[in-house]
């Protein structure tokens, strides 16, 4: 549909392979206790089995003007969280896709925020939780935040605050209208929706240019 980017949930198994899954169980089965094997046969609602990260970035590569937006979900531990990292990154350089014109990262660790930030400082990081303040967020080094749309509300300050320290900012899940447009309104750079061609018809009424 031409839209600026795509997000995407990412889970490691225990021996290592990373999978496109939003929950971090898959029918009760913690899918980092686990090896992948337990995992490849499982059907997904649309009758396709869970994506490997290969799988996903493979279709990734055939949309070049798509942002890969991707989310790292919180593992256990700092130990199990390097490894992903490393894999991640790995996995990227192994499909082309090493690039921060391509690829922006998200998470609700924050020890993963600030290692990516640290380690790869070209690329977005964006994070997550809505328990810290941009500033806060800025001071251990990373460029974005992307908070639940309410937490704009409840914290006014936040969104000038954020942009004080030249950070990227993202609202999720913004899925009705109105809330939509009370984010457009405020300013946000990206709107993480289950409804982009609500939001794109909006953008239009509200004669907002789309980024491409």
């Amino acid at each position: 549909a031409g839209f600026w980017g795509s997000e995407f949930d990412v889970n490691m198994t225990s021996d290592g392979v990373l999978i496109v899954y939003h929950d971090s169980d898959v029918d009760g089965k913690k899918i980092e206790q686990y090896p992948y094997s337990e995992f490849k046969d499982v059907k997904i609602e649309n009758g396709e089995v869970i994506p490997t990260i290969d799988m996903y970035l493979e279709q990734g590569k055939k949309y070049p003007e798509t942002m890969l937006v991707y989310e790292l979900k919180p593992h256990s531990c700092e130990e199990v969280e390097d490894r992903f990292v490393e894999l991640a990154i790995e996995n990227l350089k192994q499909h082309g896709l090493y690039d921060p014109e391509r690829v922006m990262f998200i998470s609700f660790s924050l020890y993963m925020c600030e290692k990516i930030a640290a380690e790869h400082p070209q690329f977005m990081v964006q994070f997550l939780g809505s328990n810290m303040s941009p500033e806060k967020v800025a001071e251990l080094g990373i460029n974005g935040v992307d908070y639940h749309h309410l937490v704009f509300t409840l914290n006014r300050r936040w969104y000038k605050v954020a942009r004080k320290h030249n950070m990227s900012v993202n609202a999720w899940t913004v899925n009705k209208e109105g809330n939509m447009k009370r984010m457009l309104k405020l300013g946000v750079d990206q709107l993480t929706t289950d409804n982009p061609l609500q939001a794109r018809a909006l953008m239009e009424t509200m004669k907002m240019t789309e980024l491409k």
